[in-house]
C-alpha cells in the first residue's frame, strides 16, 4: 500500500505520526508526505524521518484552486503519485500502532471492500474534553448507528484520519474530485463510492491507532462542531431530519427529567398529572444513552468522572449540529474559504455527496 498524509502547518503534531508509520511492516510500499506550504518546520522533520526511513516522502502540492478544500487538494497530489494498489489517507494527528496497515489491509481484504476506514481510540487530556467530546461523538452514533457496513449509500459512514481504498477504485471514482469543496471529505468520498456500487465499510480501529484532533474542549467544540453535521454529504431533508431526531433523542431527555424533578421540588411532592407518558419516555431515552456511554468506554485512553458525566452534556451537543446546520464554515485547519468561486457539489445531486 501507498500512505498519503496531507499537512499544513503540523510540526507540533506529527512527530508522533510519522514515528508510528516507520513502524509499519513490509506491506508499506511507501510513505507520501503531501505538504502545503507549510512554514512552522514540518517539511524539515518530514526530510529528517525520510533520512531514517526511505520509504518516506516530502511532496509538495501545487497552489490551491479556487474550488477545492485544501486536504482534499493534497489527497489527491497524492494518490497521483501513489504507486501501490491500496491507499491509506493517514491525518498528520494520529498515532499510528505498529499493526495498524497490516490490520487495515486485512480487513480490508477479508470483508471484500473497496474502500474502508476505522474508528479511532481518542486520547482525551483534559476534564472538559472527556465530558463534551464523546456528546458530540453521540450524536454520529445516533443518526448513523455504530462502526459496521451494508447500509444505505445515504447513511455510510466513514473517517478520514484513517482510510483505506483500493486505488483503481478511486481512480475509477475520479479520485478524490467528488469531495472536493467538501468539509466532510470523507464522508462524502465514501458515499460517492457507495452510489457507484463499491463495498464501502466503517470499522471499529481503537485498537490501530491513537489520535487527539483538538487541544482542548473550546477547539473541539469550534473545529469539529461545525462538521459534525454532515451538510456536505447529506441533503437538506436530512440534515432537518436529522436536527430534530438529535433534539428529541439527545437534546431534550434530561432536560425534561430535570424539569419535572423542579416541579415535584416546588410542588412539595405533588403529582405530575398528564406527564408520565413524556417522562416514561424521557427516562427510557436517557437509560439508552447511558448504556452507550458503556458502549463507548474501549473508544478512550481515559476517561474518569468526566467521562462518565458526558450525558450531561448531550443538549449541548444537540444545540451544536442546530448551530451548525445553520452555517457554513468560511476557515479550515488555517485557510480562509468563501462560497463564492466555490461551488461545491450540489445538496441534491446523486453522485457528487448531496
Amino acid at each position: 500500500m501507498s500512505i498519503v498524509v496531507a499537512t499544513l502547518q503540523e510540526a507540533h503534531r506529527i512527530g508522533p505520526c510519522l514515528d508510528g508509520l516507520q513502524q509499519q511492516g513490509p506491506v508499506v510500499r511507501e510513505i507520501l508526505v503531501v505538504d502545503s506550504g507549510s512554514t512552522d518546520g514540518t517539511g524539515d522533520l518530514v526530510q529528517a524521518a525520510a533520512r531514517r526511513d526511505p520509504r518516506i516522502r516530502l511532496l509538495r502540492d501545487a497552489p490551491l484552486p479556487a474550488d477545492w478544500v485544501g486536504k482534499v487538494w493534497a489527497l489527491e497530489h497524492g494518490l497521483q503519485h501513489a504507486t501501490g494498489a491500496w491507499v491509506l489517507g493517514i491525518d498528520a494527528d494520529t498515532v499510528p500502532g505498529p499493526g495498524l496497515s497490516g490490520g487495515a489491509l486485512a480487513a480490508a481484504i477479508e470483508g471484500g471492500y473497496h474502500a474502508v476506514s476505522f474508528s479511532p481510540r481518542f486520547r482525551m487530556v483534559t476534564a472538559a474534553e472527556r465530558w463534551l467530546q464523546p456528546a458530540l461523538l453521540v450524536t454520529l452514533v445516533y443518526r448513523f448507528g455504530a462502526t459496521g457496513s451494508d447500509v444505505h449509500p445515504e447513511r455510510v459512514m466513514a473517517n478520514g484520519q484513517c482510510f483505506l481504498a483500493r486505488r483503481d477504485a478511486l481512480l475509477a471514482a475520479g479520485g478524490y474530485s467528488s469531495a472536493r469543496a467538501s468539509f466532510c471529505d470523507d464522508v462524502t468520498l465514501a458515499r460517492h463510492l457507495a452510489r457507484a456500487g463499491r463495498r464501502v465499510g466503517f470499522l471499529d480501529g481503537s485498537r490501530l491507532y491513537d489520535v487527539r484532533s483538538y487541544t482542548s474542549a473550546r477547539e473541539t467544540w469550534r473545529e469539529w462542531g461545525r462538521s459534525l453535521d454532515l451538510k456536505d454529504a447529506s441533503s437538506v431533508v436530512r440534515q432537518w431530519g436529522d436536527v430534530l431526531f438529535l433534539a428529541v433523542v439527545q437534546g431534550t431527555p434530561l432536560p425534561v427529567l430535570l424539569a419535572a424533578l423542579l416541579l415535584v421540588m416546588s410542588r412539595g411532592g405533588g403529582s405530575l398529572e398528564g406527564w408520565t407518558p413524556v417522562l416514561i419516555s424521557s427516562a427510557a431515552l436517557l437509560a439508552v444513552r447511558v448504556l452507550l456511554q458503556f458502549a463507548l468506554a474501549g473508544s478512550y485512553e481515559r476517561r474518569g468522572i468526566p467521562f462518565w458525566c458526558s450525558p450531561t452534556a448531550d443538549p449541548l451537543a444537540a444545540l451544536r449540529i442546530l448551530l451548525s446546520t445553520l452555517r457554513r464554515p468560511t476557515s479550515w485547519r488555517g485557510r480562509a474559504y468563501t462560497d463564492a468561486g466555490r461551488p461545491g457539489p450540489s445538496r441534491n445531486e446523486s453522485l457528487a455527496g448531496g
